[in-house]
């Protein structure tokens, strides 16, 4: 694939001035995102991205493709983007280039002056696909050259997200506090990292996050101790700002009156009632009614599924294929990761699969209220989980679920590349090796009930375990077993009966 390089150069009129550098032999793709086609809103991504990079060829933006791991990354630079001056220095001090999680609403766009007037740097605005949606990619590019950044880099990180983060888990059996399937917490190390290698490829000493502190703080804190681990643990070179940690910001009429001063257009949103997270393993709600766990989530809130009373009337049945307890394959057909949950998520929550109520503790101590639709993920999470049934023994099982514990912790906690938690990795992987088989599942108005399951690797024996006779187990053995079994038991009444 060809590596190309876009230089932007401070003009006023005149477009910017693109150096190509490619090998003799290799081929220049404007369409270089690949984006799971399962769904209509997934199909929908994928056309607007190849018009956003025709288009961006078309008016004098370049799309650069870099990456050494086969990961797409669209950049967009702007002709009249604003560079730093490079021997100023800001009101805080100097840094050279600040790589900023950039969402275009009115937080971050805010944040890209602040840094350039704080800082005297260059902005970097990234944004990651994790697979929340079309909606929040659209008009990147336009809202981050208003807000003064020299460029905006779009990575597409959605297999890497399923294959690398979330299936870990899943095979894991990583739930935080009976109930989370940790939606938020995978999604924000595979954003962090991306955010510093992008930091190495354009040159930047910083990165620099959008939470801003408003709101439920506790959360805020949760999200911020997600994003800086995962910096310090990869790069603890790179300098974090956190501008709500150094701001005088206090809320959303500031951030506008600070917008207007700095001539950066004012995103026009409508203000949703509840603080939502999205990406394609889960979306949450928060806030407004939800505050107090005694009041039942409207009818409206959701999202990604359907009212359980409203879900089809008839059972559906699906099978999930597993290799070394990893899903390959719905219903025989064998998908990407991104592809597989897509699909899965689409049919969950067509039967309203996946809702959860819980309140949970914060990182903090404090609890919050929250609630979660993770329709493919629950899904998953019984069909891998069923099949270690088979699979692995008593022992494997009861050391696995205590771990589990741990795992889910971790990751709630952000320590993604913590070595304990690497080497449980190591771990769940050897032990789940022989893992490999299928489930069949069926899916009823809110409900996963598993059918049937096999596998190549079953411990099960239907010759051992019938109540027919058999040559392997005699029934009689079970009386000496019993008498050594229960020996500690039997010495301690002895002794309290004297004997």
């Amino acid at each position: 694939m060809a590596e190309i390089s876009a230089t932007s150069f401070p003009s006023s009129s005149s477009s910017s001035a693109l150096a190509l550098r490619s090998s003799p032999t290799a081929s220049l793709r404007c369409q270089n995102v690949a984006c799971p086609k399962t769904t209509s809103s997934f199909q929908e991504l994928s056309v607007r991205r190849s018009q956003l990079v025709g288009n961006a060829l078309a008016t004098g933006h370049l799309p650069a493709i870099r990456s050494s791991k086969n990961q797409a990354i669209r950049a967009v630079l702007s002709s009249d983007g604003q560079a730093a001056d490079p021997k100023g220095a800001g009101l805080r001090g100097k840094l050279k280039k600040v790589v900023l999680a950039y969402s275009g609403g009115l937080d971050t766009s805010v944040i890209v002056p602040w840094l350039k007037e704080n800082y005297g740097c260059e902005v970097v605005c990234f944004t990651a696909d994790v697979g929340q949606g079309i909606k929040e990619l659209d008009g990147l590019e336009q809202k981050a050259k208003a807000s003064g950044a020299s460029q905006l880099v779009v990575k597409d990180l959605t297999e890497e997200f399923v294959k690398d983060y979330i299936f870990p888990c899943l095979r894991a059996g990583a739930i935080y506090e009976r109930k989370y399937l940790l939606g938020t917490s995978m999604a924000r190390p595979v954003i962090a990292k991306a955010m510093v290698d992008v930091a190495a490829e354009v040159g930047a000493d910083a990165v620099a996050h959008g939470c801003t502190g408003k709101g439920n703080d506790q959360a805020i804190i949760t999200w911020t101790v997600r994003f800086e681990l995962t910096f310090f643990s990869l790069n603890p070179e790179l300098k974090v700002v956190a501008p709500w940690r150094e701001w005088e910001i206090q809320g959303r009429e500031d951030a506008i009156e600070y917008a207007k001063k700095h001539n950066v257009p004012v995103p026009v949103t409508k203000k949703s009632i509840y603080s939502r997270d999205r990406n394609l393993w889960h979306l949450s709600h928060e806030g407004d009614i939800l505050e107090d766990p005694a009041n039942e989530p409207k009818k409206d809130m959701y999202m990604m599924s359907v009212d359980p009373e409203d879900a089809p009337d008839q059972p559906e049945y699906i099978e999930i294929g597993i290799e070394s307890g990893l899903p390959v394959s719905f219903n025989g057909k064998a998908l990407s990761p991104a592809t597989l949950l897509s699909e899965l998520n689409a049919i969950g929550g067509k039967h309203g699969i996946g809702r959860i109520d819980m309140v949970e503790n914060r990182l903090v101590g404090m609890k919050s209220r929250g609630v979660y639709e993770t329709p493919g993920g629950t899904i998953l999470f019984a069909a891998v989980q069923e099949l270690e049934s088979l699979t692995l023994d008593r022992e494997s099982i009861q050391v696995k679920d205590s771990l589990a514990l741990k795992y889910a912790e971790m990751v709630y906690a952000g320590r993604w590349f913590d070595p304990l938690k690497e080497s449980m990795d190591a771990f769940m992987e050897k032990l789940t090796e022989k893992t490999t088989g299928s489930v069949t599942l069926k899916l009823y108005k809110g409900s996963v009930s598993v059918t049937g399951r096999k596998s190549p690797n079953s411990l099960y024996r239907q010759d051992i375990s019938s109540f027919e006779g058999s040559e392997i187990y005699n029934q009689a053995d079970a009386a000496g077993f019993i008498r050594l079994y229960g020996l500690p038991m039997r010495v301690r009444a002895m002794l309290e009966k004297g004997i």
